[in-house]
């Protein structure tokens, strides 16, 4: 049980990401400081700085938390005895409907990248959460004897062993070429979530909904789901 401590603790640094947050949509990732955080919150800077020395120490915990918020409504929205294909769907439907609600926290995370700061490695399991669930998806359809091989030239070495961890694993059915769609599909979903969330469609899709599942299906298509 934690101690009392701790509690105000873990209750304090909620409180200064919640701020941190609402700085985000105000003024965007690149202007987000301490200080500003600080004054919303009524607070010294000097208190604010024993939780997060640095501003980029404050931009990884708002990353980790967004990866592990979209990552959680990707699994939550997965139906292991679906078919395949539904799956797929309800998992891509999902984490549109994480980045229409949080538009903010999407473009930290997939938007332009700020000035001055590389995520450290520790974001990593957090970021690869949604491609966990999609790859897992991939994984069952070959485990179960329904994958199709994909057809196209094999290209070893392309997809990194860590990608391929990710992308269902290891089987005979989820060879480079498999692999490489599978990254093509589980990127795709990205690029047309922010296609959407930044106005790229504006004049050229008219039913953003429909566009975007028949989008989802023709990559689940591609994958043979």
């Amino acid at each position: 049980m934690p101690t009392a401590r701790e509690r105000v603790r873990a209750e304090l640094t909620a409180e200064i990401t919640d701020a941190a947050r609402r700085q985000l949509a105000e003024v965007g990732a690149a202007a987000l400081s301490l200080r500003a955080v600080a004054r919303d919150m009524g607070m010294v800077s000097s208190a604010v700085y024993r939780y997060f020395p640095s501003r980029d120490e404050l931009l990884t915990r708002l990353i980790i938390d967004g990866y592990d918020a979209v990552g959680g409504a990707a699994e939550a929205a997965d139906d292991p005895g679906a078919p395949p294909r539904e799956r797929w769907l309800a998992v891509c439907r999902a984490v549109r409907a994480w980045a229409r609600e949080h538009p903010h926290e999407y473009a930290l995370l997939y938007g332009t990248p700020v000035p001055g700061y590389a995520a450290p490695r520790e974001t990593v399991p957090a970021a690869a959460r949604v491609g966990v669930v999609l790859g897992g998806i991939l994984g069952d359809a070959a485990r179960a004897g329904t994958l199709p091989p994909a057809a196209g030239q094999a290209l070893p070495g392309v997809v990194s062993a860590e990608a391929a961890a990710v992308l269902g694993g290891d089987h005979p059915d989820l060879d480079d070429a498999v692999r490489v769609r599978a990254l093509l599909a589980w990127s795709a979903l990205y690029g047309t979530v922010s296609f959407e969330l930044f106005g790229h469609f504006v004049g050229s899709v008219q039913d953003a909904d429909a566009f975007f599942d028949r989008a989802m299906g023709d990559l689940a298509g591609l994958l043979g789901l």
